[in-house]
């Protein structure tokens, strides 16, 4: 991701994804990745739809009444909220339910890759606008029935919270974190920049023909339907899901890319392409964010000054 004798990088999982931690400062690597540990482990246990003993599934447990949440799972939240606000509903929090039923019901590596077909009525999602939320008193209520998924948001919320906290240990230079398609950065790039690959799977080894970008400041988040998989007799499942139907999301777009000054905004905005499909673009373009889409044909189309691939990158 960037000149290797300039910066040093840590390995690791967490969040059902991969994780990278890159800096400036190779003498203080270990700091840099104790502190994203603890990020991760906060965001881990109090965002996560597939622990018991999360605040989110106690949350969740407690529909039908109004519960005070912690400081980060409300700011959590609040971006959850905001991101339907900003996309007109495309991306929106209520989803848990339409996701468990379609068999995303624990963390993506305990999904069976195949399984008995599945019987899904298209039945829009309760939509945010039934959740209640104070920011003031950080008090949370929604109907029975309604389960929360912070999926668009809390591993982006995450990626921006780890690298300032990376930032804060170095004591200086620059910082990179990667949590699967999720990327922000903090502090000084390298010379010439962070390069980042961009490709459907953040598992993807470096490769000569894919394309890559050089970042100095902000985030990059991609959203794609051909990882987060699986089958149920002989459809194939994927992990966005449209709130207008309930089921995954039916799009020109199998990737969508998008930069931005922080990550939660771009992971709302490359789901949110998705979901959108053919209105994306204009969507996009409006709002001024960078981004690159490419078809289920494998078509390439470049939104709101988004480089073209220069050549031999």
């Amino acid at each position: 991701m960037a000149d290797p004798a300039a910066t040093a990088t840590a390995h690791d999982r967490a969040l059902g994804t991969r994780v990278q931690v890159v800096v400036t400062r190779p003498e203080r690597l270990s700091a840099a990745k104790a502190a994203v540990d603890e990020v991760l482990r906060d965001i881990d246990l109090s965002c996560s739809r597939f622990r018991d003993d999360s605040e989110l599934s106690r949350l969740n447990a407690a529909a039908g009444s109004e519960t005070r949440v912690s400081p980060l799972l409300a700011l959590a939240i609040g971006h959850g909220l905001r991101g339907a606000r900003l996309t007109d509903g495309a991306v929106d929090p209520t989803i848990g339910r339409a996701l468990r039923l379609a068999g995303y019901d624990v963390d993506f590596g305990s999904v069976p890759a195949v399984g008995e077909p599945l019987v899904l009525t298209a039945t829009p999602v309760p939509g945010w606008k039934t959740v209640r939320f104070s920011e003031r008193s950080r008090t949370v209520s929604f109907p029975r029935g309604v389960e929360i998924d912070l999926g668009a948001t809390a591993k982006a919320l995450a990626a921006d919270l780890a690298a300032a906290a990376a930032l804060t240990a170095l004591g200086g230079g620059g910082a990179l974190v990667s949590l699967g398609g999720d990327i922000a950065v903090a502090g000084e790039a390298p010379p010439g920049g962070w390069l980042i690959q961009v490709s459907d799977d953040s598992n993807d080894a470096p490769s000569p023909d894919a394309e890559r970008i050089r970042m100095m400041d902000g985030a990059l988040a991609t959203s794609s339907t051909r990882v987060r998989r699986w089958r149920r007799g002989e459809v194939e499942m994927h992990h966005i899901i449209d709130p207008r139907t309930g089921a995954p999301a039916r799009s020109p777009w199998r990737l969508a890319s998008v930069a931005a000054a922080r990550c939660v905004d771009a992971n709302i905005a490359s789901t949110a392409a998705i979901v959108r499909g053919a209105t994306a673009v204009d969507w996009l373009e409006q709002r001024k964010l960078p981004a690159r889409l490419v078809g289920t044909d494998d078509s390439v189309v470049r939104v709101a000054g988004w480089p073209e691939r220069a050549t031999g990158t």
